[in-house]
């Protein structure tokens, strides 16, 4: 069964955050990570993705598109491979991951219009097949 998490969401597959004790999920090995203090946090707004991996869930995206970012933390995978797209934010971090079943999004696909529309339509045919 295919599974999305998006924003804390996607933060809880990892087992640890910098937030403070609680555990996640540890679906994947890494860490959540706080925003550089260099930069306004929350990081709330339009931001672009770099896609550095193809995935189904970007299909129809292009590289360099705009989605909605509303977070204080991302996640810092030990695994790059499962990295889709990167986002820069005062330092580039991973904003969505792919590995086998699971899909992750630190953006909000829900608010980020056509291109928001478009990536859960693409999960939704993930999801239906």
């Amino acid at each position: 069964m295919p599974l999305l998490g998006i924003c804390l969401g996607f933060q809880l597959f990892f087992p640890e955050s910098e937030e403070g004790a609680g555990k996640g999920l540890s679906l994947f090995k890494g860490k959540n990570v706080k925003l550089s203090s260099s930069v306004k946090v929350p990081h709330m707004g339009w931001n672009t993705l770099e896609i550095v991996r193809q995935s189904e869930l970007f299909d129809g995206v292009d590289n360099g598109a705009y989605v909605y970012f509303v977070h204080s933390l991302y996640p810092a995978p030990t695994d790059k491979e499962i990295v889709c797209t990167e986002t820069h934010y005062g330092t580039t971090f991973s904003s969505a991951i792919e590995a086998k079943n699971v899909y992750g999004t630190q953006f909000h696909p829900e608010k980020s219009g056509e291109v928001g529309m478009r990536i859960l339509q693409n999960f939704a045919m993930i999801v239906t097949r």
